[in-house]
């Protein structure tokens, strides 16, 4: 039992990392969470059947790969960047109640995996991504909240008003509550992207958008976190941001480019075929 306070708005909390037991098995607030977000992604999905023409189905069938490839690789790419804990303690590699994933590396592995499925069913990549963009992220949004209840995940101390105070080796601090950050930028870039794919001018344009504003966010939200994964003195998770920020910003560009001359192509076609008319 752990106790987490936000002063501000007067709340005090005890929180155990266990939600309820069956048949004397532990179930953790953490899974719980995952497969929620699991499900509102699911459902999601489901709601905008047919959209790019892809079906339900295709996102049910390929859901069967992407989520524990997605979910395994998330895990290896944290522990790969922990070394000197799991060469000590390998077993808790399989830990996974205890959280320890790196959403990076479960969206390297879902993107592999799609590319796979999509060349092997004849399925166009960018559709299926660009379909697919608004549930990861609202997977992601509600997926944070698995952080909270493991206490994880937060920020340096701050004495900002929405501070989150927590026990630390048995010291009370107050820190930047790092998940709810990114819990709350994750749920605004699910409505942008949700907006997007209305009016999609090119394909891979929603999947585009989401990669440039989750890098982003992901950059400032990982310059304050205390547990950031490092390679010598720079934080992996920034770097990373970076990479994909620039990478996709210019591909974004590009495309939006292109679309506009082809729209602009387009109206030229249709205003001289009015006129011979």
């Amino acid at each position: 039992m752990q106790t987490v306070e936000f002063p501000m708005f007067n709340i005090k909390l005890n929180i155990s990392q266990v939600g309820f037991k069956i048949f004397n098995i532990e179930i953790y607030w953490y899974a719980i969470i995952i497969v929620f977000a699991i499900i509102i992604a699911l459902l999601y999905c489901k709601k905008i059947n047919n959209m790019y023409n892809i079906k339900f189905d295709t996102i049910l069938n390929i859901s069967i790969y992407v989520i524990p490839i997605g979910f395994i690789c998330a895990r290896l790419y944290y522990v790969i960047f922990e070394p000197d804990y799991f060469l000590e303690n390998p077993l808790e590699i399989l830990n996974f109640r205890e959280g320890g994933i790196a959403i990076y590396g479960g969206i390297i592995g879902g993107i592999v995996t799609i590319i796979v499925y999509c060349k092997n069913k004849n399925i166009n990549l960018l559709d299926l991504l660009d379909y697919m963009a608004p549930a990861i992220v609202i997977a992601q949004s509600i997926g944070r909240w698995g952080n909270f209840v493991n206490v994880e995940a937060y920020g340096l101390e701050t004495n900002l008003p929405w501070k989150m105070g927590i026990m630390e080796n048995g010291i009370q601090k107050y820190v930047h509550p790092a998940f709810l950050y990114e819990s709350i930028c994750t749920f605004l870039i699910f409505i942008i992207l949700c907006f997007s794919q209305k009016n999609r001018k090119f394909k891979g344009e929603i999947v585009y958008i989401y990669l440039i504003l989750y890098s982003f966010v992901r950059f400032f939200i990982e310059g304050i976190r205390i547990d950031s994964l490092m390679l010598f003195n720079y934080r992996i998770s920034q770097l990373l941001s970076v990479a994909i920020f620039i990478v996709f910003s210019i591909i974004f560009v590009v495309k939006e480019v292109k679309s506009h001359k082809m729209s602009k192509k387009e109206i030229k076609s249709r205003k001289k075929s009015t006129e011979s008319y």
